[in-house]
């Protein structure tokens, strides 16, 4: 098993501004390392775990050129990339909600559009088995003309359009296991029946206005774009209930050419920005799954593409788990929460009960 690990330093240095949380604030409130929650620490502190462990040694460590203007405007129309790039020049500011950035911002998101492209295309033209896209800032929350949510590239729709136009594949299934809606990617190819966007998302968590399990796509798109909104609490085996009875299914009757995860780690029990209570091992079980359904449909071809996560103490464990199980090593991190985590699950009666949502949502997929 060959599993690409891409990823640069410069990635890390990518600056929120006068943040606490999730809005600006002054005064007697201190901005958070990095002004906002999505800080350096949770990917620098991945890398660092690979390693620490030797997992590294098991990945083909590589990193990228940036997304090139012709693969932005591939998603992105000139007019947002020209106001982008002036702010950017200008010494930072912010284009959309939730989206500060500093110098030098543009050519960073750029860059970790270029991660995800390089990854994808490693694994089209067969250099990899798989790989991951160490990419900072995120993308899936950016529509191709407004930025929200940390968003200020969509990294995995430049990377399907880049690997589309160098006639790489031709069908792509992106599932969104980010606790927050992938509103952004959704946005994009809403209206195309060549991707199947799916997203597992906490309820009305962000944005609070999309999600919802009835938008099935239009047009052309009609049936390709599948929501699942969970409510808060639904723990490891929600999760991978939500996996086995409704995305899975999905993507397997879409049969894509290559398998692409909107990989955030913000479900994990102790994030700051959700109440989803997953575990670093349900991480590596929903991987395990996905590499499984890859190599049913598509001879294998997975590509992970980094997204959220803010607990600077968990993300690299969770990513750690997807990393070992992506490369089948056998270099573990033992997980410093295994012992509490699991304690914090839903009790049987909640189970249950979500038994029923995902029954229900199952029942309208097949009506």
């Amino acid at each position: 098993m060959t599993t690409g690990f891409f990823w640069d330093e410069r990635c890390f240095w990518h600056g929120g501004g006068n943040y606490a949380g999730m809005l600006p604030v002054g005064g007697l409130v201190q901005p958070m390392n990095g002004g906002l929650p999505e800080s350096p620490e949770t990917k620098r502190r991945l890398k660092n775990l690979i390693a620490v462990t030797g997992l590294a040694r098991d990945l083909v460590m590589r990193g990228a050129a940036p997304a090139t203007t012709a693969d932005l405007l591939r998603v992105h129309p000139a007019h947002y990339l020209e106001r982008f790039k002036a702010l950017s020049d200008a010494g930072g500011g912010e284009l959309g909600r939730r989206t500060p950035f500093g110098p030098g911002g543009y050519e960073i998101a750029a860059l970790s559009a270029g991660l995800a492209k390089a990854a994808l295309l490693a694994v089209l033209q067969d250099e990899m088995d798989n790989a991951y896209a160490l990419s900072r800032p995120p993308g899936h929350h950016c529509l191709p003309d407004f930025p929200n949510g940390f968003c200020l590239l969509n990294n995995i729709g430049i990377a399907i359009e880049a690997a589309r136009a160098a006639g790489l594949a031709q069908r792509f299934a992106v599932l969104d296991w980010d606790v927050h809606h992938g509103n952004g990617t959704e946005a994009i190819f809403y209206d195309r029946a060549d991707v199947l966007t799916v997203s597992i998302h906490q309820d009305r968590n962000y944005p609070m206005d999309t999600g919802a399990f009835a938008d099935r796509g239009t047009g052309a798109g009609a049936g390709c774009n599948l929501n699942i909104p969970l409510p808060p609490g639904t723990g490891h085996k929600g999760y991978l209930a939500a996996m086995d009875r409704l995305a899975l299914p999905a993507i397997r009757d879409f049969a894509p050419d290559v398998l692409i995860i909107a990989c955030g780690y913000d479900a994990a029990a102790n994030d700051p920005l959700g109440r989803m209570l997953a575990t670093a091992d349900t991480f590596a079980q929903m991987t395990a799954r996905v590499m499984k359904l890859a190599r049913d449909i598509c001879d294998g071809r997975l590509v992970m593409v980094h997204e959220g996560g803010y607990s600077e103490t968990y993300v690299p464990f969770c990513g750690h788990a997807v990393l070992q199980t992506m490369a089948g090593s056998t270099v573990h991190a033992p997980d410093p929460f295994a012992e509490v985590f699991p304690l914090r699950q839903p009790d049987a009666g909640f189970d249950a009960y979500l038994d029923t949502v995902i029954d229900d949502m199952a029942a309208h997929l097949t009506a």
